[in-house]
């Protein structure tokens, strides 16, 4: 078909006079295609009136369209199944030239931001070869929009806590902040809203603050007004993570580092420069660090078991044996989990990254060979005071120990009952159990309990001829 510069041409030479078959020669075009220019007497080129094989179908193409949730795969299916004789490249491009299923893509806007304006942080999942296995890792950015400079760690979780120090090892990587952050509407970093009503969680807003910057969100479905951050991701995935082993998350982040450095240091078409070039205008722009950084830490309460462990994200940590029982305050760091009691620091340990059901043992934490153990003093303390409240209280300690009883948790159950119980019926049911040569310790305070209940759970009478409500 001819194009409208060349039909044009043909109405022109025929309006000065010149015949067709000179028209035809001149242009490179058959007489029979001048005719038909000549015929139609205009240059704008005529639609096709072409049939489609499609064209019959298409009320039952809009309807197999929502059932099968926009999938033309599963359209085709089920046309094919009902008699219809359309194949699937004639069913997609009617589709795709009605605006069928799929909206017509819209224009990408541009977003201009000069130095020091703005940075963008996203995180993304990837698969990374570590420890000799493949497993799932976010992958966290931080891209500078004016230079694009770019900062990426990976993380096998990707908390609140990771966020802050993520955001702190790249502010400090490029000494300075820009004056906004623009995020996507990850629960993370938000509170509430979206776009630009979103309203950040205010132990991040706190963390903004401390380096100069507020969090931005962009609306739900602009994914392009973050894409200064978006499109690196789909580079780190098949340059820097394809056909790389790590032996653990601290080698993944050294590599990661050093290919971010020879990134920001490679010659961008689009930019006419390196980022590391462009780097040094806009570093004057951004707002300086703090004089002091403190180091990012999630703070956790922790009750230390009976082997002198305590828990932390299915890892054990170990404290001071003496500290059994005691309820302590950890911090968790990037590096390292430090356990105070109080405002004192009583254990320091590396940071277990994965959880991994790891056991980390510091061996000034437990006794020496030869010590003793604490509870032999705890049960000999114990055992002094029971035969102090009561008479009857260390024959019933010498029947547990006959018995292959008498741990501390025994003596303390029986302390419990003489402490808390009345005189009279604790002694009565002592007296009762030392007949019988029974050790049952839950025995035993039932047997307690129903003395006690004859004299103090009596109900008074109700009058004559009252009834329950």
């Amino acid at each position: 078909m001819l194009d409208e510069p060349t039909r044009s041409a043909i109405l022109r030479l025929h309006q000065q006079g010149h015949g067709t078959r000179a028209i035809a020669d001149v242009l490179g075009v058959s007489r029979g295609a001048v005719k038909s220019v000549l015929r139609a007497g205009q240059a704008v080129v005529p639609a096709l009136a072409r049939a489609e094989r499609a064209e019959p179908y298409r009320e039952q193409i809009l309807e197999l369209l929502a059932s099968c949730k926009g999938n033309l795969v599963r359209v085709h299916e089920e046309l094919v199944r009902g008699g219809a004789e359309v194949s699937y490249p004639a069913l997609t491009a009617f589709c795709r030239r009605h605006g069928i299923g799929k909206p017509p893509a819209e224009p990408v806007g541009r977003h201009h931001h000069g130095p020091g304006e703005e940075m963008q942080h996203d995180t993304s999942p990837h698969v990374a070869k570590v420890g000799g296995k493949e497993r799932r890792v976010v992958t966290a950015s931080l891209v500078l929009c004016f230079c694009r400079m770019i900062f990426a760690q990976c993380y096998p979780r990707f908390s609140r806590f990771e966020c802050k120090v993520f955001l702190t090892d790249a502010l400090e990587h490029f000494d300075g902040a820009c004056g906004r952050c623009m995020i996507d509407n990850t629960h993370v970093l938000v509170l509430s809203g979206t776009g630009t009503r979103m309203v950040p969680v205010p132990e991040m807003a706190s963390f903004g603050e401390r380096f100069g910057f507020v969090f931005v969100a962009h609306e739900v479905g602009d994914a392009n007004r973050s894409g200064k951050v978006e499109r690196p991701f789909h580079y780190i995935e098949n340059n820097f993570l394809a056909g790389r082993a790590f032996d653990d998350f601290a080698h993944l982040n050294a590599e990661l580092r050093s290919w971010c450095d020879r990134v920001n240091a490679t010659h961008k078409k689009h930019l006419h420069a390196s980022p590391r070039e462009l780097f040094v205008a806009e570093r004057a722009a951004m707002k300086p660090l703090p004089i002091h950084v403190p180091e990012v830490y999630a703070l956790h309460h922790r009750i230390v078991d009976t082997e002198g462990y305590v828990n932390l994200h299915l890892n054990q940590y170990s404290v001071p044996y003496q500290l059994i029982g005691r309820s302590l305050e950890i911090r968790e760091s990037k590096n390292a989990v430090d356990v105070f009691e109080g405002p004192r620091v009583v254990a320091t340990h590396r940071r277990v990254l994965e959880s991994e059901g790891a056991r980390v043992t510091e061996p000034a934490h437990r006794p020496k060979r030869g010590a003793g153990v604490p509870m032999v003093r705890v049960a000999s303390e114990t055992e002094r005071r029971i035969g102090e409240r009561m008479a009857s209280g260390n024959a019933y300690v010498a029947l547990l120990r006959k018995r292959g009883r008498g741990s501390v948790r025994d003596l303390r159950w029986l302390a419990r009952m003489i402490d808390e119980y009345p005189r009279e019926a604790m002694s009565a049911a002592l007296e009762e159990a030392l007949a019988f040569g029974m050790s049952d310790l839950d025995r035993l305070e039932r047997m307690v309990l129903r003395r006690v209940a004859r004299d103090f759970f009596v109900l008074p009478r109700r009058p004559d001829g009252e009834e329950d409500e």
